[in-house]
């Protein structure tokens, strides 16, 4: 059950949320730099992980925190590697795949919701019309709530349903 939402991400009820980001991301912008900053673990595990297995776009890793946190990390874009660390750009093909690997991770981990931004759309520089009718695809069917926070709205709390 997907629900477009408006509102501040971080304070989501949803059990896990997911974002999207290039192997070895130095994760300082957007969503990707709020969530560095409120778990700095999460980001030095993510390229603890990125150096240890060399992903690709298309990939997904979770991670889990103190509390019950938990992040997906989404490998929406290309880059990461070399020079300067930089993100490419996104594309359908690598978020469709990393869509796919979510929803492999929501059924083995039984998540109950997942909170997921516009993915791709920023940094990524992939068009909304172009990603929502995949995220309909791959997540639709599952019998969860996800939220889609089509509006970043700080400081206010979502109407998840």
């Amino acid at each position: 059950m997907i629900h477009e939402v408006e509102g501040d991400i971080l304070l989501t009820g949803a059990q896990a949320i997911a974002h999207g980001v290039a192997p070895n991301d130095p994760m300082n912008q957007g969503l990707a730099l709020s969530l560095h900053e409120r778990y700095p673990a999460m980001h030095k595990d993510f390229h603890h992980w990125c150096h240890v297995q060399h992903p690709k776009p298309g990939e997904a890793w979770v991670w889990g925190g103190a509390e019950g946190v938990r992040i997906v990390n989404l490998l929406t874009q290309e880059g990461g590697y070399g020079g300067g660390n930089k993100p490419g750009p996104a594309s359908n093909t690598s978020v469709n795949h990393a869509l796919r690997a979510l929803k492999k991770i929501v059924q083995k981990e039984g998540f109950t919701s997942v909170a997921l931004p516009r993915l791709a759309t920023g940094v990524g520089g992939l068009d909304w019309s172009d990603v929502k009718p995949l995220i309909q695809s791959q997540l639709g069917e599952l019998d969860i709530p996800i939220y889609v926070y089509v509006k970043f709205v700080s400081g206010q709390k979502a109407n998840e349903p």
